[in-house]
């Protein structure tokens, strides 16, 4: 009654040791985002690493490489920076500007509703006026929380610094980082660890890059049509648009709602063209396009993915809905391969003692 079953200890063990490493990440949650994103920027920067390692003379250190990639990345989003930052900034104050007076037109007489919503029409519009109108007598605490908000954030501007450190530091000690770290284990282990990070390293690669070139095709295609339509604020709905492709799913259909809402109440008068549009891109993106980026490795299953969205809001807002997928992919991954190692493990135990069985049956 009182024996103790090794077997059993060890799995409460590893049980209790997992639930302190996700308790330790929940504590230190802003570091870890920073130490994740340094990670996916070392995946953005890595090619380019690549890139410049073959045609760096030998005499030239490794480390001159990979520091010229970061000074000429850094350089390069400055300069891009300052100078779309200009338009981005006077787009978005005329809008935060335009936007109470537009609300007090009868625009939002023409707001299509569903046809269930008909009868609600005049209550909904006399709704969204009178919470304008007690908005603009809460102007000052608002504006007063908004300096407080951009205080908090620059007081974290030294996380922005932090992040292409790291991400320096990973790209030219990551090999010499799981070198070590795989020699902490025994040898099964080892391989089974080996194989995992391996299958990250893909993952991670892939989904970054795709999110990269999914963000600029949405900010391209958006920004010539959008302009091309005569969209009001068509340069800051695109970039809009294309900073929420980066977070999967619910993004997406954030930056469409944001259009519509906006040019409905800006009184865009193409209005059928603009849905058309949006619906024609949504489909080559989520069809043609994101498939074809994200490849087989990335593949969540939409269930999933939507109960992962909704726990990583819980559990960290935004961030969390960014890393939704991605953890979730990663758990799939370290699962699948235990999975098999462990089967695999156990079929040769099975073999070992059958074997062992059948020699001292001849023996006998």
């Amino acid at each position: 009654m009182l024996g103790f079953d090794a077997g059993t200890a060890r799995k409460v063990w590893t049980a209790f040791l997992l639930a302190l490493l996700f308790f330790i990440i929940y504590i230190a949650s802003t570091t870890v985002l920073v130490v994740v994103f340094a990670v996916f920027f070392s995946y953005l920067i890595y090619p380019m690493v690549a890139l410049v390692e073959r045609v760096r003379p030998r005499r030239v250190p490794r480390v001159a490489s990979i520091a010229f990639v970061f000074v000429v990345v850094v350089a390069l989003i400055a300069v891009v920076g300052s100078v779309f930052g200009v338009e981005l900034q006077s787009q978005a104050t005329r809008l935060v500007t335009q936007l109470p007076a537009l609300l007090r037109t009868d625009v939002p007489d023409r707001l299509p509703l569903p046809h269930f919503l008909e009868p609600l029409r005049e209550r909904i519009i006399d709704f969204v006026r009178s919470q304008i109108e007690t908005g603009s007598d809460k102007a000052v605490p608002l504006a007063r929380s908004l300096g407080l908000g951009v205080v908090h954030a620059a007081s974290n501007l030294i996380y922005l610094v932090l992040i292409p450190i790291l991400s320096f530091l990973l790209i030219k000690d990551g090999e010499n980082m799981r070198e070590a770290f795989l020699a902490l284990l025994n040898r099964p282990h080892r391989m089974l660890w080996s194989e995992i990070i391996d299958d990250l390293n893909v993952l991670l690669s892939k989904y970054v890059r795709a999110l990269l070139f999914l963000s600029l095709a949405t900010l391209l295609c958006y920004g010539v049509a959008f302009s091309l339509l005569g969209l009001p604020y068509a340069f800051l709905l695109a970039v809009s648009a294309g900073l929420l492709e980066f977070v999967p799913f619910a993004g997406p259909l954030a930056a469409v709602a944001i259009t519509l809402v906006v040019a409905v109440f800006s009184g865009y008068p193409h209005l059928l063209w603009l849905v058309i549009f949006i619906g024609l891109y949504r489909l080559f993106q989520d069809y043609v396009l994101n498939p074809y980026l994200m490849s087989e490795g990335v593949e969540v299953s939409p269930f999933l993915v939507i109960v992962g969205l909704l726990a990583g809001d819980q559990l960290g807002g935004v961030a969390g809905i960014f890393l939704a997928v991605p953890v979730i992919a990663t758990l799939k991954i370290v699962i699948g391969r235990a999975r098999v190692f462990y089967a695999a493990s156990h079929e040769q135990g099975e073999a070992a003692r059958c074997a062992l069985t059948g020699q001292t049956d001849d023996e006998t």
